[in-house]
């Protein structure tokens, strides 16, 4: 099976830098700019996240499509992080000690990074199941989702930052059942 995954447009907090994760924060018109001059090819089943940035840049790159929205895709609660930027963490002493962790602590008030990822992987290999005779798939997503699908289930392995990648960018991938070979960045 074919699999693209899309990360979502940009938003005011992209451009800010800022952690958003649970703000269900709309495209910005720098965002809706650049989705408008990508061109990605159409696919049998259209899955987003349930948070607008994800549903707009699907109705924008697939206008008609029907989306099917997996809640479990949507990006990772950051809790007391959410909505602020590395400049306003920094010197707080929770924001130091998730630093220290290497991104692994829970984020304070939020969700742990292994549950994110569990999380997200977990959604991953239903909606394959449920869509197992489709040739091809898009996902239209966040970055971290895209990051835990991939750390989990690519070939070869990398680790989850290795999988950065940027708004309205999507990764091209064959997907076999079992795992992902990854095949090009767009």
């Amino acid at each position: 099976m074919k699999l693209l995954m899309i990360r979502h447009g940009l938003t005011a907090g992209n451009l800010e830098k800022r952690y958003i994760g649970t703000t269900d924060e709309p495209l910005c018109e720098a965002g809706i700019r650049q989705l408008r001059s990508c061109s990605y090819p159409m696919s049998e089943v259209l899955l987003t996240s349930p948070m607008q940035r994800c549903i707009q840049t699907a109705a924008i790159l697939f206008p008609g499509q029907a989306a099917q929205t997996v809640p479990d895709f949507r990006e990772c609660d950051f809790g007391d992080f959410e909505g602020k930027s590395y400049a306003e963490l920094n010197g707080d002493p929770q924001y130091q000690a998730w630093i220290d962790s290497g991104g692994t602590a829970p984020f304070p008030h939020g969700e742990s990074p292994a549950a994110f990822r569990q999380r997200c992987c977990d959604a991953f290999s239903a909606a394959m199941k449920q869509y197992a005779d489709a040739e091809n798939i898009c996902m239209v997503v966040h970055g971290g989702t895209i990051m835990s699908v991939l750390a989990e289930f690519a070939l070869p392995k990398r680790s989850y930052y290795d999988w950065m990648t940027e708004n309205a960018h999507a990764r091209s991938c064959e997907f076999d059942g079992r795992n992902i070979r990854f095949s090009e960045k767009l």
